[in-house]
């Protein structure tokens, strides 16, 4: 009869043909659990070119919706802004916002918005698109999750509250 030890993850399982009173040799001694740390959003989401390639997407979107657009506030601002210069700075806090080594420059989110009046529906609005985008670039509902609280965190520095 063959004795046959099997080591999984950490635990001794033996087959079946030996009982444990056949057994002569102890287990070897289990190493000390290694903590492992998972990889940031940042490194999950495939750095900062997949980053800036979800942005443009996204701006995109968000330059035509008609919601928007029916703001004459954010309509005006974004005659004004260019695409370009909108997208650098949000893959650049996109990016330190998950953890990469990018460094947002840019004005605070209630600076950069108090003035545009964003209401609940644009807001709800904007979500939809950064949905759609995240759906067409397959992020894992994970990562999707992860990102919505980031954007979640900055709605009282940009949605005016209901009168």
């Amino acid at each position: 009869m063959v004795k046959t030890v099997v080591m999984f993850l950490g635990l001794t399982v033996f087959i079946i043909g030996c009982s444990p009173a056949e057994i002569t040799e102890q287990p070897p001694e289990e190493a000390p659990a290694q903590e492992v740390s998972e990889p940031s959003l940042y490194d999950r989401l495939g750095g900062v070119y997949n980053i800036a390639t979800v942005v443009d997407d996204l701006i995109e979107r968000l330059s035509v919706n008609e919601i928007l657009n029916a703001n004459t506030a954010i309509k005006e601002a974004r005659d004004r802004v260019p695409k370009a210069g909108l997208k650098f700075h949000l893959t650049a806090l996109v990016c330190q916002a998950t953890g990469g080594p990018e460094t947002y420059t840019g004005r605070s989110m209630k600076e950069s918005h108090q003035h545009l009046n964003i209401t609940e529906e644009e807001w709800e609005a904007m979500r939809a698109d950064f949905k759609e985008t995240l759906d067409k670039f397959q992020v894992p509902e994970n990562e999707q999750n992860e990102l919505f609280a980031i954007v979640e965190s900055t709605k009282g520095d940009i949605v005016i509250s209901p009168m």
